[in-house]
């Protein structure tokens, strides 16, 4: 029989409650004072913020900025230029082939799964989930941490969102395509996903709401039309730019597909105020989805009986960790179109320092979550804390380390100049921040079903080649996205950039 009244707190439970808002409370500070700090600048390099735009812009060409004086406005024709080249070169070639060879990996993946079955993967009881929800966790946070960042620079109005916002809202919705496809590959009958439609079936027969698919379906469904309402409607004064650009050079075609993109943009009073209240509307509306989407994934496993997941703790784990993968990749992303299309002028170093502090501190405070847990598992009930510590040091010890480090240590070394300035460091650690964030959800899946309520028997989880296939393939197809939208779209907001509202360059 217990010892106390059935209404009585357990033991530890409020100091645990006070250690998680001083956690909480401290990492808070911690990314407001990043993204607070003054931006500073190198007296040698000053930035050319707003320099005099040629005579030879149009009132046209510009979309209807030419109500404001030119000597005002940033010369954005470079920018419009990237998309209407002919050649892209062998480079930017190379890269499509391989990530077009990758997509062709993750197709043929899924076709052998729809054949064979999901057999061909090393999921087994107890270990019944896999790559196909460790993947589809993974690419979620960095969808969600991209998108968090670029309504945040919006809704604030920081002078970063003119550099970063366009290519991260683009990585968001790339990732999310992405995941989409792992809830419907481990049904094990994908052709039946359409099960999961609250459609009206003429036998009566209505998806259960209490299933995670169902969680899952809706989440997705929200995250892709929330974020490309974002996205499109940013972009559609770019677009109406492009339009007139390509007219210019007589390119009348791809005039033609950008104006129709652009949806008769004409650069109005009328437009601009309609367009203004509009794109902050949906970026207000972002916020919620993306908590709510990323704490449904969460609630799959805190939902279960699996001592090591039945946490309320774990919906916060989920969305703190993904803000490094998040942030690691735009990192990654801006200084490779920083350095490949000759846009050092539009991400600056002052960009890209404040990007770079923003991933170390989302990262540190990562590393107090992590140590969160740590502490407050000893407070836990005898089968939790025993769930715990399988998971830290029983046979995937190694993942939990090696996410540690790579999440929380390798970031921190952002915070020295040298290394925030250098591009191959800065992808290298980036990268490293998202990898670190995939073995934190292999360990979180996988050992985290090591220790039941019941004894254990079978081997361990071990992913097999078509599952490696399956996680190439998703890399190959965001890859390949973010590609395309390369290609053909401005990967720099020219409208923020030609006009920044704040008119100085601390927020």
């Amino acid at each position: 029989m217990s010892g106390g009244p059935a209404g009585a707190p357990r033991r530890g439970q409020g100091w645990r409650a006070v250690l998680d808002l001083g956690l909480a409370a401290a990492g808070t500070a911690l990314l407001a004072w990043a993204a607070a700090a003054p931006r500073r600048r190198r007296v040698d390099a000053p930035r050319p913020r707003r320099m005099p735009a040629p005579r030879a812009v149009t009132p046209a060409a510009e979309s209807g900025w030419a109500a404001e004086p030119a000597s005002d406005a940033i010369d954005t024709r470079p920018v419009a230029v990237i998309p209407l080249r002919r050649d892209f070169g062998w480079r930017f070639t190379l890269g499509l082939a391989a990530a077009t060879a990758g997509t062709l990996l993750l197709a043929y993946a899924a076709v052998a799964l729809l054949l064979t079955g999901t057999g061909l993967w090393g999921t087994n009881i107890p270990f019944v989930w896999g790559f196909d929800l460790i993947n589809y966790v993974w690419l979620i946070g960095i969808a969600n941490a991209a998108s968090l960042v670029a309504v945040v620079l919006v809704l604030r109005r920081h002078g970063l969102r003119t550099a970063i916002n366009r290519f991260a809202e683009a990585a968001a919705l790339a990732a999310v395509a992405a995941a989409a496809l792992y809830p419907v590959l481990h049904l094990g009958r994908p052709w039946l996903f359409y099960w999961v439609l609250a459609y009206p079936a003429s036998f009566q027969v209505w998806p259960q709401f209490r299933s995670t698919l169902i969680w899952d379906f809706w989440g997705i469904m929200s995250h892709l039309v929330v974020t490309g309402l974002f996205w499109y409607t940013g972009l559609i004064p770019d677009l109406a730019t492009m339009r007139d650009r390509a007219a210019l050079h007589g390119r009348h075609l791809t005039a033609q597909a950008y104006g129709l993109a652009a949806l008769g943009w004409r650069g109005s009073v009328r437009h601009w105020a309609r367009h203004q209240a509009a794109y902050r509307l949906v970026a207000a509306l972002v916020l919620p989805m993306l908590v709510s989407a990323q704490t449904i994934v969460a609630l799959e496993f805190a939902t279960t009986l699996v001592p090591d997941w039945h946490q309320a703790r774990l919906p916060l784990h989920v969305v703190a960790t993904g803000i490094p993968s998040g942030l690691g990749v735009v990192l990654a992303l801006a200084v490779v179109l920083r350095e490949t299309l000759g846009l050092q002028r539009y991400i600056d170093d002052a960009d890209m320092d404040l990007l770079a502090r923003l991933t170390a501190a989302a990262a540190l405070g990562c590393g107090w979550l992590y140590a969160d847990e740590l502490m407050t598992a000893w407070l836990e009930d005898a089968a939790t804390r025993l769930g715990m510590v399988a998971r830290v040091f029983g046979p995937y010890a190694g993942l939990y380390w090696g996410s540690v480090a790579l999440v929380v240590v390798v970031p921190q070394l952002l915070w020295l100049p040298a290394l925030r300035r250098s591009a191959p460091a800065a992808v290298a650690i980036g990268i490293a921040a998202a990898a670190g964030v995939w073995l934190d959800r292999f360990s979180l899946i996988a050992g985290g079903l090591l220790r039941d309520h019941l004894p254990r028997s079978g081997p361990l989880y071990a992913p097999t080649v078509p599952e490696w296939t399956l996680l190439l393939g998703a890399v190959g197809l965001f890859v390949l996205l973010m590609l395309l939208f390369a290609r053909f779209l401005p990967v720099v907001s020219m409208f923020e950039t030609r006009h920044e509202e704040s008119g100085k360059d601390v927020p």
